[in-house]
């Protein structure tokens, strides 16, 4: 068995133009052997049981070449394999499955491997730069929705209800439509801010930003119960963001295509992992919904290295279960 694994140590590191050559070779003094030393004459004009016999020699070189051939080249065509099935993120058994191959497929393997984790770097920097990007400009629209939308809206609100003052009969209540349309628009206006940049989050955490959350969603007419720890490990502020988006994400869905009337929110810290769970009751998301709405909680989870993954509740319904890496 040493000899053998010696053998097959020194033959790994042959290039594949001698490999193949080695294997033609093989093939080919097996067939000057059984000529050489098989006791089969052949005319110079052959006859048909010897025209069998060389076909049959013929077809078992063929397929004896082919096999060798086939193992010659197996690695390189998992290396293709591998190229054509990069999304993401590969593990690290499907980068380096290649054992066995001649130092020409290893060196590809290798500079793929490099090519796939700066790939990954740069994917994740550039997600992050997007997620942040996004978040100022979030963060400018709703300043800009709140002191400017807002503060219109409060004046022609409080200049309708000065002119009701002054007013009498249907002039009158037309203009405390007015302001109360003004006061409900303004209000709205809030609650879109609100959405898009959650203060709550910056100024008291994750925590308590997302016990906000479940009270916006409870009072739309779903049950909301919470199962949350409030002793988070520390965590960076995207990371944060994200879990929070997500959650936003998870449960907007439930409200849009759910039907559920109870959804659960976990967020707990498991080993080296922080996870957020939703779950509900509901009839399931249909698959478009559940497309469209992954593809973003699942570019958010790729920015900090975290698993996304949606399955059927225990009791029916949908469970979303983000896992973080601490």
């Amino acid at each position: 068995m040493r000899p053998l694994r010696a053998l097959r140590e020194r033959s790994d590191r042959w290039s594949l133009q001698w490999k193949v050559f080695a294997l033609n070779a093989t093939v080919f003094a097996l067939a000057f052997a059984a000529v050489a030393w098989t006791p089969v004459t052949v005319h110079r004009v052959a006859r048909p049981g010897e025209v069998l016999v060389l076909s049959g020699v013929l077809v078992l070189m063929l397929v004896l070449d082919l096999f060798l051939l086939r193992r010659a080249f197996g690695p390189l065509k998992r290396l293709a394999s591998t190229m054509g099935a990069v999304d993401s993120v590969l593990e690290d058994d499907q980068r380096r499955s290649f054992d066995g191959a001649s130092s020409e497929v290893r060196a590809l393997a290798e500079a793929l491997d490099r090519m796939l984790e700066r790939l990954e770097q740069e994917r994740r920097g550039g997600a992050l730069r997007e997620l942040a990007a996004q978040e100022r400009e979030r963060r400018r629209i709703a300043g800009e929705l709140h002191d400017e939308v807002g503060q219109m809206l409060t004046a022609i609100a409080l200049r309708a209800e000065r002119a009701a003052q002054e007013a009498e009969g249907d002039q009158r209540a037309a203009l405390l439509e007015i302001s109360e349309s003004a006061l409900g628009g303004l209000e709205d206006v809030r609650q879109i801010a609100r959405q898009l940049r959650p203060e709550v989050l910056d100024d008291l955490g994750l925590v308590n930003a997302v016990i906000a959350l479940c009270g916006r969603v409870d009072r739309q007419g779903i049950r909301v119960r919470r199962e949350l720890d409030w002793t988070l490990p520390e965590l960076a502020p995207e990371v944060e963001l994200v879990i929070y988006r997500v959650a936003q994400e998870a449960l907007t869905n439930v409200l849009r295509h759910a039907d559920a009337t109870e959804v659960v929110v976990g967020l707990h810290s498991a080993g080296r992992r922080v996870l957020l769970e939703v779950t509900d009751n509901g009839r399931g998301l249909p698959a478009g919904a559940v497309e469209q709405g992954m593809r973003g909680m699942r570019e958010r989870a790729v920015v900090i290295n975290a698993n996304l993954e949606v399955r059927p509740g225990t009791e029916g319904g949908t469970c979303l279960v983000l896992g973080v890496p601490v």
